[in-house]
């Protein structure tokens, strides 16, 4: 059955809704509860399997279900000795969850599958309303099956809650856009201040990283916006008024709040959201100058340790370092493209396409502002991560599905209403046939994993172009538009349902399964949550890294995503034993902290199992100045903290993880580490060493 959507229009012509006959209705409906639901399901399949996830965000969650200013501030502890080291808003709906269902693995991780269910619904009705309904259907299927977002829409990392809001951001771009009717005035000025607020949200959730947008949100604006250009500039300045009130009322609190009264701000050495803001997480992750890390990027490998820079390959081509290379292919490596790059090829095919089909239609036809407001998202999100020469993790990608998802929707569906000119064909033709042979080669990076599915990919997606570029009947050329569709979101689902069947757990985290040649700490030969060093090739990561005990050192995730050591370290959190659990709730109601261990993630586990708070010493990196040694030798003579935990990373003299280099910041931890050693007698808890601070020597 052919719709009006479904035939080719002028270039120029504005999107037009078909008339609904009942079926044709039932049918829309039933295709948007159905990827509503698929999406659900998929999402929440299993969901458990991932434990506490990311326990450095946990234990942030735990504090603020029973502390109200631990939520407010995003502290680890629920005494508020330190923050994460980012903004809170991403802590603050599980902190709710989890403050009304009880802690545990689905009222913490719940909340992200919702977040992610919303983006795929938003991103529809956005793409819907400028394209045509089949348009908003293959937006928010691409989005739902992209792997690396499926995996960061099940933990609770900041990204699902960042997602959503910069979905709605650009939605609203839109909306403000729309000339509006007789009996519907336009108003440009709400919906920009509403975009405005998005942003400012963005930024309590991953401060700097949702300001990638905006280039795009502005440029759009101008470029395409009805009315004058003054009147444009004028909205933009409301809507950047809107974004600094949105963010700044948190900043002015944490700034203008007495030190004293308030945790410390993890990640700044200095104590500053500010700083955070601009350093670690601003410009230290584009020079690779972060201060107060461990490791970094390639101009500090020469800094680590012989064996720390073998273990984390030598220094990657191109100044990544231990983070992998930069470069222009940087998203096309084995780290990246399995988890973000499946369509980008044919993005980039479809969306000049639909471009060129537009031509000289009105200045402010919404189909041009959708497709070049989304393809500057995903360009610029692309080029910034690709030469960051700081931390990066494959994992940030999942920002850039949303983007691709839409210009995907959107543009396959302008260029098949154009099916019946020969250039459109062919433009189809080699969109069919790029995601053909480029999921071909990633599929091939991983031959072990499932290794009949590339060779149907690259079949399929051939012969479906080639029908599509001779079909004349419509029900032949559906079959072939079927066949690219089978072709672009086979490889994806598969990497997606492999993700959502294995734990991941830990600060670093991948979708799919392993892929020879990865590279860093995101990706030493992973196989379903496990690492190894490059070269390795043991089943599952076991044979991981050479000179540690069972091949993986402390800290890092071993087979399946399960902790190296108890204690935790860097990248993983603690799973302590239900011994050490008993005597740390031992007269914990007497105690500020029942216990300090170095690091975030080494205290997670401790707080998570105990219930009481745990004093995380130095922050993520261990490298903050919170506490200093003469705060902690005050807290300890006023018994307010009752164990120290040791035998975690080992970064006495300046040393971080894994004999990494600590690159600047407080070296207090050492201090307090080596002077708890000297003063105070250890013992053995299942093989994880405790000092008593209430019982000196």
């Amino acid at each position: 059955m052919t719709t009006v959507l479904d035939r080719p229009q002028p270039a120029d012509a504005a999107p037009a809704e078909p008339p609904r006959p009942s079926r044709t209705g039932l049918y829309r409906k039933l295709s948007l509860a159905g990827l509503l639901i698929v999406t659900a399901v998929l999402y929440l399949w299993n969901l458990s399997i991932n434990g506490w996830a990311n326990s450095f965000y946990t234990a942030a969650i735990q504090a603020g279900s029973q502390s109200w200013k631990a939520w407010f501030f995003g502290s680890s502890d629920m005494a508020n000795s330190i923050t994460v080291d980012k903004p809170p808003a991403s802590l603050w709906i599980p902190g709710l969850s989890v403050r009304v269902f009880g802690l545990n693995s689905w009222s913490v991780l719940v909340p992200e599958v919702l977040m992610g269910v919303a983006s795929v619904a938003l991103l529809f009705l956005i793409v819907r309303r400028y394209v045509g309904h089949w348009a908003g259907v293959g937006a928010g299927a691409v989005l739902a099956l992209t792997p690396v977002a499926a995996m960061m829409f099940r933990f609770d990392n900041p990204e699902a809650l960042l997602i959503v809001l910069m979905i709605a951001a650009v939605g609203a771009v839109l909306r403000a856009m729309e000339p509006g009717t007789g009996d519907k005035p336009a108003h440009p000025l709400r919906w920009m201040i509403a975009a405005g607020v998005a942003v400012g949200f963005g930024f309590l959730t991953k401060q700097l990283e949702v300001m990638l947008i905006v280039p795009a949100m502005a440029l759009t604006y101008l470029a395409f916006g009805p009315r004058t250009w003054l009147r444009r500039l004028g909205h933009l300045f409301a809507s950047l008024g809107a974004l600094i009130v949105s963010a700044g009322w948190w900043v002015l609190a944490v700034e203008l709040w007495p030190a004293s009264s308030r945790p410390y701000i993890g990640g700044s050495q200095n104590n500053s959201i500010l700083e955070l803001t601009f350093g670690y997480n601003g410009l230290g992750r584009l020079d690779g100058n972060e201060r107060g890390s461990v490791g970094g990027g390639g101009a500090r490998m020469h800094e680590m340790s012989g064996a720390a820079a073998e273990m984390f390959g030598g220094g990657a081509p191109g100044g990544g370092g231990m983070w992998g290379s930069t470069g222009p292919l940087r998203m096309f490596e084995a780290a990246q493209g399995g988890q973000i790059a499946w369509l980008i090829p044919s993005a980039v095919i479809l969306g000049v396409a639909a471009l060129i089909l537009i031509g000289k239609a009105l200045r402010t036809d919404l189909r041009r502002a959708l497709l070049v407001a989304f393809g500057l998202w995903a360009a610029t999100m692309i080029g910034v991560f690709s030469f960051m020469a700081g931390i990066f993790h494959s994992y940030y990608t999942a920002a850039i599905a949303p983007a691709l998802a839409a210009v995907i929707g959107g543009a396959a569906v302008i260029c098949w209403r154009e099916r019946d000119r020969l250039w459109v064909r062919l433009v189809l033709v080699a969109a069919t046939w790029a995601v053909a042979i480029w999921g071909y080669v990633l599929l091939n990076r991983s031959p072990e994993f499932v290794p009949w599915l590339r060779y149907v990919v690259l079949v399929v997606g051939l012969v479906g172009g080639a029908v599509m570029l001779f079909a004349q009947r419509w029900s032949v050329a559906v079959i072939a538009a079927t066949a690219a569709i089978l072709a672009g979101l086979a490889g994806p689902l598969a990497y997606t349902v492999d993700t959502v069947t294995t734990a991941k757990q830990g600060s670093i985290i991948s979708a799919g399964p392993r892929v020879a040649g990865e590279f860093g700490p995101g990706g030493m030969g992973r196989h379903r949550g496990g690492f190894a060093p490059p070269g390795a090739t043991g089943q599952n990561g076991r044979n991981g890294f050479p000179g540690f005990p069972g091949g993986t050192p402390p800290g890092m995730p071993g087979q399946n995503g399960q902790k190296g050591s108890p204690t935790g370290g860097l990248l993983n959190g603690s799973t302590p034993s239900d011994e050490m659990v008993a005597l740390l709730r031992t007269d914990a109601d007497r105690y500020t902290w029942v216990a300090a261990a170095v690091g975030s993630n080494e205290a997670s586990g401790y707080q998570i199992a105990s219930g009481y708070s745990v004093m995380p010493i130095g922050g993520f990196n261990g490298t903050d100045p919170a506490p200093t040694l003469a705060a902690f030798k005050e807290m300890v003579a006023q018994h307010q903290v009752h164990y120290f935990i040791g035998g975690g990373r080992g970064d006495r003299g300046g040393e971080g993880f894994g004999g990494m280099a600590q690159m600047g910041g407080s070296k207090s931890s050492s201090e307090i580490r080596s002077w708890v050693e000297a003063n105070f007698t250890s013992t053995t808890v299942d093989g994880v060493t405790l000092y008593d601070l209430t019982a000196p020597r």
